[in-house]
């Protein structure tokens, strides 16, 4: 929703030329939360959801602290500054998701490398080799 906001703000303002990253980090939020609500991270296991979303919050957190710097410094604007305002509070809210999904993704490689020991610690036990 704030992405929507800044996009429109942005829309709206002289700094028409910054619209292209809200509106792009708003349809990629959308399209990851349609994948979740409809369970396609549990159909697609190829796709590394959780770092798919960890790299959206990093990029997004720092290109809107990016374009939030040059809206305010250089558009004097009420609609530029105030875009600058939302891409601020934006930055923070994905610093926030940023450090969510950081250790949502640190569990989810935990589950994988945890399962991988196990499973060659069984085979070698059930090896007949003289090589031990």
């Amino acid at each position: 929703v704030l992405s929507f906001i800044i996009f429109i703000c942005y829309i709206a303002s002289l700094a028409a030329s910054f619209m292209m990253a809200p509106l792009l980090e708003f349809l990629l939020a959308l399209f990851l939360f349609f994948a979740y609500a409809s369970k396609l991270n549990e159909k697609f296991k190829g796709v590394h959801w959780p770092l798919a979303d960890f790299l959206r919050c990093v990029t997004a957190a720092i290109i809107y602290f990016a374009i939030s710097i040059a809206a305010v410094s250089k558009y004097s604007d009420g609609a530029s500054k105030a875009a600058g305002v939302f891409g601020f509070a934006a930055t923070i809210v994905f610093a926030i998701d940023f450090y969510i999904t950081f250790n949502d993704l640190v569990t989810f490689l935990k589950q994988g490398s945890s399962d991988s020991p196990e499973g060659h610690k069984a085979e070698d036990e059930d090896s007949d080799s003289d090589s031990d």
